[in-house]
């Protein structure tokens, strides 16, 4: 006479493959949400050093021309090319979140368009 084991249920049930999906769903909300979070962080720092860098070649542009504080930049961006390093296009690199930068006086801090309507904000210190 042949006896027949009992094999135990085989595989995982419907609840232990919800719990799994579950977990992976909560864990990839929070990676993602960080990962947002430091491509705003990033895009602000570097925002803020192209805003430094305009400023450093405002006020040079400036020293050269004899201009005092108060007195307008001359078609900007196109005087304050020579001073600044040029992206692959030969044009001032803009905001990497999309705004514009302006520096309309010298003396006066440049801005970005976006400035305190994002966080981080766009602004120079």
């Amino acid at each position: 006479m042949k006896k027949t084991m009992s094999h135990p249920e085989l595989g995982f049930t419907l609840v232990e493959i919800m719990i799994v999906v579950a977990i992976i769903g909560l864990l990839s909300a929070m990676a993602i949400s960080s990962f947002v979070k430091a491509r705003a962080t990033s895009q602000a720092h570097a925002c803020i050093g192209s805003l430094r860098q305009i400023d450093s070649a405002a006020n040079l542009f400036a020293l050269e021309q004899k201009r005092i504080t108060g007195s307008p930049i001359i078609n900007f961006p196109d005087d304050l090319t020579p001073y600044l390093k040029l992206n692959s296009g030969g044009s001032i690199p803009g905001c990497p979140a999309g705004g514009s930068y302006a520096c309309p006086t010298v003396g006066v801090l440049p801005t970005c368009s976006l400035g305190s309507t994002v966080a981080p904000a766009h602004v120079l210190p």
